[in-house]
């Protein structure tokens, strides 16, 4: 299987090129000339309204929201997994010039936990801001 973020990317595009054949210039156009404010409604009228976010929106973002638990969830199975590997090089098969470079692999999938916990976090803050209040 190919890398995830080309698989990605491909389906995007060819989500946006579905889209563009389904919304022709011409009515993007008209669109924006019809959400242009008028006299009564001024730009701040508007800002100060808050935004009403679509069900959809919700609905995907606590699917993303899932995802990024997930790869939460085995970024820890991986800090785990590398604790037990560097203990088995250092002390029992003492292969001391793997030592670094498992270390440096810890590391960096500490890194990746602790910013992944953070993103999870803000995220959370935009899922409960995105669902209907009432």
């Amino acid at each position: 299987m190919g890398d995830p973020r080309n698989v990605a990317h491909a389906k995007k595009v060819s989500q946006e090129k579905h889209h563009k054949a389904d919304h022709p210039a011409g009515k993007k156009a008209q669109q924006a000339q019809k959400k242009q404010p008028t006299a009564e409604e001024s730009p701040a009228v508007k800002a100060a309204e808050p935004a009403k976010p679509e069900p959809k929106q919700l609905e995907k973002s606590l699917a993303v929201l899932a995802k990024l638990r997930e790869l939460e969830f085995q970024s820890r199975g991986n800090i785990e997994k590398l604790a037990e590997l560097s203990l088995t090089i250092e002390d029992e098969l003492k292969q001391k010039a793997f030592v670094e470079p498992i270390g440096t692999l810890y590391s960096a999938q500490d890194a990746f936990h602790s910013k992944i916990v953070a993103l999870i976090a803000n995220y959370e803050a935009e899922c409960e801001r995105l669902k209907p209040k009432g």
